[in-house]
């Protein structure tokens, strides 16, 4: 890249000499990008700025946060950057959906290659943080969280099939599977009802298959959020080698000191 411009979402940053940061951008061009620019660019706004580097590793000049609505940009300089960060640092996103917010990057800073471009999934990832910033009750945070992984795992070449088994077989009402997501569905001996309840360890989570079929059938849905929860946790887990997500830690230990 020499002076290339860009135009995407911070995921992730970290300090890079004294007034300076490492950034991790989600650019509508190349996917994710490293670079190094000025200390302060904000999370979850709209940025344009200026690529320059053969390596991995970017320069990143003239920061911008753009305006989607008037399609106007504002230059930030040095100096209103870091203001802008301590006054709008999470734009019109507040309260618990910053987490989900902070979720959302994490996932993806973690997952993604460098330099892949994904413009899908890029906007699947602008138009959840336009949810974010609107007033949503607890199952419709969920429902935008599940239905954003969805479009993460399918960018990442994982189809999840639930009408049929590892086997091909199709899902019977009445048995048991466990999910392994580099194998499949696989049927247990026993029946649902003789089962219970499911018990989920490490590397396996456990369904009922009329929980698998209305799956399936409806989509991510509020009847079937929490078996979708369930599964995208196991896959998200499973993806990430089992290691914590930081985001995820801090929405306990938030939800513990309410």
């Amino acid at each position: 890249m020499r002076n290339e411009a860009l135009v995407g979402y911070l995921l992730h940053q970290r300090p890079y000499q004294e007034r300076r940061a490492l950034y991790y951008l989600f650019s509508q061009q190349h996917g994710v990008v490293h670079g190094v620019g000025k200390k302060g660019a904000p999370l979850f706004m709209p940025l344009q700025l200026f690529a320059t580097g053969k390596r991995d590793l970017k320069t990143f000049s003239q920061i911008q946060i753009t305006s989607q609505t008037a399609n106007q940009v504002g230059v930030l300089s040095e100096d209103n950057l870091s203001a802008t960060l301590k006054s709008v640092p999470y734009e019109s996103i507040s309260g618990q959906h910053q987490y989900a917010a902070l979720y959302l990057n994490e996932i993806l800073w973690r997952l993604l290659p460098t330099e892949d471009p994904m413009p899908v999934l890029w906007q699947h990832y602008q138009d959840s943080l336009q949810q974010l910033k609107r007033l949503l009750s607890s199952n419709e945070l969920r429902l935008c969280l599940r239905q954003f992984e969805q479009h993460l795992f399918n960018e990442l070449g994982f189809n999840l099939t639930l009408t049929h088994d590892n086997l091909e077989n199709t899902i019977e009402p009445d048995h048991v599977y466990r999910f392994l997501p580099d194998v499949g569905l696989l049927p247990t001996i026993k029946s649902a009802a003789e089962s219970e309840p499911l018990d989920d360890t490490i590397g396996q989570t456990a369904f009922k298959g009329i929980d698998l079929i209305e799956m399936a059938y409806l989509g991510i849905t509020d009847a079937t959020l929490n078996n979708w929860s369930k599964l995208h946790r196991h896959l998200i887990d499973h993806l990430l080698d089992y290691q914590p997500l930081q985001s995820r830690l801090l929405w306990q230990q938030q939800q513990r000191y309410q």
